[in-house]
């Protein structure tokens, strides 16, 4: 009987629990640690007990395949979207934690036109403290090329790459006086190993007697590194100020957010949620049927609110919560949503959202040091204190705001289309600043490329 990876691996507090197999192991001979045999090894033991789709997993090919392909081959497609293998297992806990190797700037891909095979990459926001943040580099602004070489529908994944090291990008800004376009400086860029900080932004608006807090948050993730709450206690202090400065409406600006880990998810909704306790379920946990035979404890997970003194308590007006979306709002993002949704009236502003319902976990092997692949696979559907999970085709928006619509302004200007039509539902009145019209086709996202884009990362220990 084999020995339970999930007891191993995954470090749950039910400590003497452990799973086994129904079938005997058979003895296998050893193999060279550093092959791809026995990676594949590593790769099906743990499938074979932790995929949530166990039922549907896929035909082993050969144990010398390369990884990637093996474990391709093992997933429930298409209705797994989401199960990723990583070749380094540390770049990618790096990555969730928001640890990565660039220069600082995101941007989304844009066709000129349905007939155009030209492509622009306009950027979307700069992050603090980044090389990016350093130059005169604006949200808004337009890449055209990188070093020198224009984008196009057929090179843009080619061209993206060369971000990965020193580069230069030609890029032009709007200048209302002409009203176009207009050529800036080639500036040039060397990535870092930068820690970005999830809390983007936070004020408060003051409009018709109105008080109107205003948050943009970027990515589920506790802190930096492992064991840290410094961007968990940076939200409960931003929470604590909106709640001192008694606001009457929250905007939550997640249109960037693919996801994270639930933990801090759970933080996030036990600061929103109307006088929410340790006693309220913001959201149930379903394994595989593996899983829960062997684990008792394991077939009705519920995870309730935390007690927060910076929570909000019943001041909303209207019991309702703005949350600014986009097509890229997923996974830990979705399950804010679904999990508030029985205790208040969340409205919805921006674009469709992702539609992941379901939670990974990060694993490495930590027997054999030679392998350094890590694997994010599905092993976990989640629902509401509903039971409600019905959103694998996204959260449609109750206004629909599209950012290819408008040309961008700063995040946080009360003209920006998002915000403004979140304050505009708030007040009654639109702000009166200028409004500028653009069209453009959404071709993909630097975000798309990002390891924590549309992950929903399970905590390891159950409290």
């Amino acid at each position: 009987m084999k020995l339970s990876l999930f007891k191993n691996i995954l470090l749950f507090s039910i400590i003497g629990v452990s799973l086994s197999s129904c079938n005997k192991d058979e003895e296998l001979p050893a193999v060279d640690p550093t092959s791809n045999a026995a990676v594949n090894r590593w790769i099906i033991d743990i499938m074979d007990e932790v995929y949530y789709w166990l039922g549907d997993l896929g035909t082993p090919i050969s144990e010398d395949a390369d990884p990637e392909d093996y474990f391709e081959a093992l997933l429930f497609r298409p209705t797994d979207r989401f199960s990723v293998i990583y070749s380094d297992y540390q770049e990618l806990i790096n990555s969730l934690n928001g640890i990565s190797l660039e220069s600082g700037y995101e941007f989304i891909l844009y066709r000129e036109s349905a007939s155009s095979d030209k492509v622009f990459a306009e950027i979307t926001y700069i992050k603090k403290n980044s090389p990016a943040s350093a130059v005169d580099l604006k949200r808004g602004d337009r890449i055209r090329s990188i070093n020198g070489t224009l984008f196009t529908v057929d090179n843009f994944r080619e061209v993206l790459g060369l971000t990965e090291s020193t580069h230069s990008l030609e890029y032009t800004r709007y200048d209302e006086t002409s009203n176009q376009f207009v050529e800036q400086p080639s500036i040039s860029l060397t990535p870092i190993q930068l820690s970005e900080d999830p809390n983007f932004l936070d004020t408060i608006y003051t409009i018709n007697n109105e008080k109107i807090g205003y948050v943009i948050y970027h990515f589920f993730t506790p802190g930096p590194g492992n064991g840290s709450t410094q961007f968990d206690n940076e939200m409960d202090a931003i929470f604590g100020k909106f709640k001192s400065e008694s606001i009457d409406h929250l905007i939550v600006d997640l249109r960037y957010n693919g996801g994270g880990f639930v933990s801090s998810a759970v933080n996030l909704a036990s600061l929103i949620g109307p006088g929410v306790s340790t006693t309220d379920i913001f959201s149930k946990t379903k394994y595989n049927s593996f899983i829960a035979e062997q684990i008792p404890e394991l077939r009705d997970v519920k995870t309730t609110f935390k007690a927060k003194a910076e929570n909000l308590g019943n001041t909303l007006d209207g019991n309702r919560v703005y949350i600014l979306t986009s097509n890229r709002t997923a996974s830990a993002s979705e399950l804010i949503i679904n999990g508030l949704k029985p205790y208040m009236d969340v409205f919805l502003i921006g674009n469709t959202t992702t539609g992941k319902n379901v939670g990974s976990i990060p694993f490495e092997d930590e027997a054999n040091p030679d392998n350094k692949y890590g694997i994010l696979p599905i092993v976990t559907q989640s629902f509401n204190s509903l039971d409600q999970s019905d959103y694998t085709t996204g959260f449609n928006p109750n206004v629909v705001a599209l950012e290819s619509a408008e040309l961008l302004l700063p995040l946080g200007d009360i003209n920006e289309q998002l915000l403004r039509k979140a304050i505009t539902q708030i007040t009654g009145t639109a702000p009166s600043g200028r409004i500028l019209k653009s069209e453009r086709l959404d071709v993909a996202s630097s975000l798309d490329q990002k390891i924590r884009t549309g992950r929903m990362i399970e905590n390891k220990i159950l409290k």
